[in-house]
């Protein structure tokens, strides 16, 4: 296994700016036992430095905008945002920022870093693949970057204890992230243009 590596020491490493529109993130967590409930969070903002098929200086630091989770039911989304669960009023973001990389191989990787949350940062390690890194195919064909992590947390790590027989302790999270070079010179050949109608992809 390769050696963990200190984020942010490659001079050579792109930054790119993290799509809100293309970066979400879904949480499922226990539901008195019958179901786990699902959640997604979307309009995450931040940003990501990388080098194409090297692990070293890559980091990254995303604040995640919590009164956007959504349960799919307006009562659900009241309960979690108030101060027993989530308390998102009073701290209204979360934050992750990596600290180091630990490279497994080309495109896996575990990201350490922190979290913060209700107040709250604790250590967590995502482990990360890369799912691509070129060109988007699309206007306006910007050098763009994608990767999907996982990881568990535990709510009362972050001082969330309330309806402890309801809710279960462990959060599952699976985030999948898009985010676009914020500066690429790369320019499209005149015969690349899509139609009008395929200029505005979902």
């Amino acid at each position: 296994m390769p050696p963990a590596v200190a984020a942010g020491t490659a001079a050579d490493a792109d930054t790119y700016a993290i799509d809100p529109v293309h970066t979400r993130l879904a949480l499922a967590v226990d539901h008195a036992g019958f179901s786990r409930a699902i959640g997604t969070v979307s309009g995450t903002t931040g940003q990501l430095r990388f080098v194409p098929g090297d692990w070293t200086g890559a980091s990254v630091v995303a604040d995640v905008p919590l009164s956007r989770l959504d349960f799919g039911d307006a009562d659900w989304n009241r309960a979690v945002a108030a101060r027993g669960l989530l308390d998102s009023e009073r701290h209204p973001l979360a934050r992750f920022a990596s600290t180091r990389v630990e490279a497994i191989d080309d495109r896996r990787a575990r990201i350490h870093g922190t979290l913060s949350l209700r107040g709250v940062t604790r250590d967590v390690v995502l482990d990360a693949t890369l799912n691509g890194h070129r060109r988007h195919p699309l206007p306006p064909f910007r050098r763009t970057i994608g990767f999907s992590a996982t990881t568990t947390l535990s709510r009362a790590d972050f001082g969330s204890t309330a309806w402890g027989s309801v809710i279960g302790d462990a959060i599952e999270l699976r985030i999948e992230v898009e985010a676009v070079r914020s500066r690429d010179d790369t320019a499209p050949p005149a015969t690349a243009t899509p139609q009008a109608e395929d200029t505005t992809p979902p």
